[in-house]
């Protein structure tokens, strides 16, 4: 099939998938799977090899294998290791210590600016719904201390963790997203240039949510603020409650030292160093090395804090959450492969002038969709993700600098909006002591108004790099 059929097929089949999780509540695994499956049947993919020419063309079960051991052989150990990490930084306290510091940074005047600032820090490793519930108990502290709306904070917290939560690895979605797409360029990942970029993007999309947290708590009380004086623990108690810390270094180490070992890979690549310079800088600058390094220095952590016996369990729970996420992003990469396996790619070439004046924003309108139909940002970065990487050349994004805003443009989507069918949503809104009206109004609108300020940083970058 092809021409103007495969793509009416091709949009019935984002239609299905879209509706098959967020309506049916089928799995978005087995929704992707099933999609990739039958999309590529109906799109002409043969049953079985078939060899033409001297050259092979892979049969259907063949192109869905590729698309899923792909994305495990490039991205499954970064993500299990980002996970642990944050794990890690919850079970030790780091979290809070991390917190303590963005607060002592921002000052005790400031205080939704301070845990606006606090979310984004601590979701750079760390799942936002669960930084949420971490960090939710200073909120509440904050909160009676300084008397400041608890709205405007909640949704200044939940703004805060969502952004690093969509833009900055080494949280699953933008890896994954990064790995799909430069490797549909054929090019290596350029994990650092991401990084770099989604701390850039996350300025404009923090200051959106910064005005917005503050205008919305004028106006939505929830019922924390009307009783504020319950069972809230001081700030102080809550320290305590974590026994004994993590020092501040080690604290930041399992962050900030994969960091540094990356851009260090970096610059030997494009410094162009030769000899043991070159190959030890490489070797531990590869996103799986240098995660690797930040685990160790987390062990040191959990050593530090007197809870090393507890580590083979902080493992065996970080494998049980992170298990879904990796099937997920690998059924996102099966779609890519099977959709880069048809005659569509060929065909919307033919109509690239269409296409092309879209341009940045295709990505961020694709995610958005997905992201409002079935809830999760994760499943609306993969699937964006795999669904735009054979588009690239059409759309001008090849170039490395593209690519990572074209993850930007996808995380911003992905961002737009959380609503009643995203687990986040209610973690914030219970948690916030909001009713799901009041969530419509503060968690709902505050992800649009990020999500748009995100891509608006996308698209004035976009000027700008090519």
């Amino acid at each position: 099939m092809t021409g103007f059929p495969l793509i009416i097929v091709f949009v019935i089949a984002i239609i299905v998938m879209i509706l098959a999780i967020s309506k049916l509540k089928i799995h978005p695994f087995l929704s992707i799977m099933v999609v990739s499956l039958v999309f590529g049947l109906v799109a002409g993919i043969p049953l079985n090899n078939v060899t033409k020419d001297g050259t092979t063309t892979l049969g259907i079960a063949n192109v869905i294998g590729a698309g899923f051991s792909g994305t495990f052989t490039n991205i499954g150990i970064v993500i299990i290791l980002g996970a642990l990490v944050g794990t890690i930084l919850e079970a030790t306290g780091a979290a809070f210590r991390l917190a303590d510091m963005v607060i002592k940074l921002v000052g005790p005047k400031r205080p939704v600016l301070a845990m606006q600032l606090m979310g984004w820090v601590v979701s750079i490793p760390v799942f936002c719904d669960s930084g949420f519930v971490i960090l939710d108990p200073i909120r509440k502290a904050l909160v009676k201390k300084t008397r400041v709306s608890s709205v405007a904070m909640t949704v200044a917290l939940s703004l805060g963790l969502y952004a690093s939560h969509v833009f900055i690895p080494p949280t699953p979605g933008p890896i994954a997203a990064a790995n799909t797409l430069y490797e549909g360029a054929g090019q290596s990942v350029n994990l650092l240039l991401v990084m770099g970029l989604g701390a850039l993007v996350s300025i404009p999309a923090l200051i959106g949510a910064y005005i917005f947290a503050a205008a919305v708590g004028k106006s939505v009380k929830s019922q924390e603020d009307v009783d504020i004086e319950g069972a809230t623990k001081s700030y102080e108690e809550i320290k305590a409650s974590y026994g004994k810390l993590p020092g501040g270094f080690i604290s930041l180490a399992p962050i900030i030292v994969p960091i540094v070992l990356m851009a260090l890979g970096s610059i030997a690549a494009m410094a162009k160093w030769t000899g043991a310079a070159l190959a030890i800088f490489s070797f531990l600058g590869t996103p799986i090395i240098a995660l690797a390094v930040g685990v160790l220095f987390g062990v040191l952590q959990i050593a530090q804090t007197g809870k090393l016996n507890k580590f083979y369990d902080i493992t065996n729970e970080t494998l049980k959450v992170v298990g879904p996420i990796l099937f997920i992003t690998a059924a996102g990469g099966v779609l890519g492969r099977v959709i880069a396996s048809t005659d569509i790619v060929n065909f919307i070439k033919t109509n690239a002038d269409y296409l092309a004046a879209v341009g940045i924003f295709f990505p961020f309108l694709l995610s958005a969709i997905l992201k409002t139909a079935q809830g999760s940002s994760t499943v609306a970065l993969t699937t964006t993700a795999g669904i735009v990487a054979p588009l690239l050349g059409v759309l001008g994004l090849e170039s490395p600098a593209r690519i990572a805003l074209t993850v930007m443009a996808i995380g911003a989507g992905a961002m737009t909006v959380s609503h009643a069918n995203d687990s986040y949503f209610w973690v914030v809104t219970n948690f916030g002591g909001m009713t799901p009206e009041q969530g419509y109004k503060t968690q709902t609108l505050g992800t649009l108004v990020e999500g748009l300020c995100g891509m608006l940083g996308v698209f004035i970058l976009s000027l700008f790099i090519r």
